[in-house]
């Protein structure tokens, strides 16, 4: 049954992500896979190993939750046109994804995620120390707030019903009496070594991956009825064709796009470390507990 669970989970998270990217690409933004390859780790066993250039547009008022509209002071250091690469190593139920931009060296994001069977409670996931319960921020996709532009109400758990499963609409206490439900777990960490803009940036960054996870997850449930009943080939076939379709729309819009020059690196930056943005955001733990977990709330198949 944990099996099928986790399967489940694996495919309608594949199918949302390559859909989600497929939708979200044009205008001069959108997602191109560089690489998409099986991996064995000597660690975690045989896995995916993917590359992807998240390309933005600090011009637009984006409708990626990658980039929602920059504010003023990230424009001083960010060129018009710019990408984002993202590589994740994909050993599931555990995941490692991190995040750089190739003109900020200092720049770094890492993602570690691991599914479970239960409704998020387990406040030792990572196997090391558990978590107090000031450093974990719990995520729900039914009630917390997300950016308008983003809102659709086919995507509104509130109101969504599956026709194959019978499943929804999701109701207020979902999370202790949803049968099945599966939990995703991360554990953020994020740094930004230059100084004066160390704090903003990290807040900026954890708003915008706090939105990503609550968007992608309402639509990896409120698509069930499109992904229920493919197999893992099945889907990995959509992937191929969806990867295909995104980043031919990527590599059309930017011909389309005029050339900017670049923008001459930085000339002053310094090593700072902001412990306290740090535990606030996740992404730095206190001291007396190493690594602890951003967690984002149980998610129902």
């Amino acid at each position: 049954m944990h099996l099928t669970r986790w399967l489940q989970y694996r495919i309608g998270q594949l199918y949302m992500i390559s859909k989600h990217s497929c939708e979200q690409s044009g205008g001069g933004e959108g997602v191109e896979v560089v690489k998409n390859e099986s991996d064995t780790h000597p660690e975690y066993g045989r896995g995916q190993l993917t590359e992807k250039r998240i390309y933005l547009n600090r011009a637009l008022r984006s409708m990626h939750p990658r980039c929602s509209k920059l504010p003023a002071w990230a424009k001083t250091f960010v060129p018009r046109f710019f990408y984002v690469t993202e590589k994740s190593w994909n050993f599931y139920p555990y995941t490692i994804t991190e995040y750089s931009v190739s003109y900020l060296p200092k720049f770094s994001i890492r993602i570690e995620t691991r599914f479970e069977n239960n409704n998020g409670d387990n406040s030792n996931v990572f196997g090391d120390t558990p978590t107090q319960a000031e450093n974990v921020s719990f995520l729900d996709i039914l009630s917390d707030p997300i950016p308008e532009k983003h809102y659709k109400e086919s995507e509104d758990l509130s109101r969504w019903q599956s026709s194959k499963t019978g499943r929804g609409p999701l109701e207020n206490g979902w999370r202790d009496n949803h049968k099945p439900i599966m939990c995703s777990y991360k554990r953020v960490q994020c740094s930004f070594e230059v100084y004066g803009l160390q704090t903003r940036t990290e807040e900026f960054v954890h708003r915008i991956i706090r939105d990503i996870l609550l968007v992608g997850h309402r639509q990896a449930v409120s698509w069930i009825d499109e992904w229920h009943g493919l197999s893992l080939e099945d889907v990995r076939e959509y992937e191929q064709v969806m990867q295909e379709k995104t980043n031919s729309k990527v590599k059309s819009s930017q011909n389309t796009q005029s050339p900017t020059p670049p923008r001459p690196a930085f000339s002053r930056s310094m090593s700072v470390t902001d412990e306290r943005s740090l535990m606030k955001m996740g992404a730095m733990p206190d001291l007396s507990v190493p690594n602890s977990p951003v967690r984002l709330n149980s998610t129902p198949e």
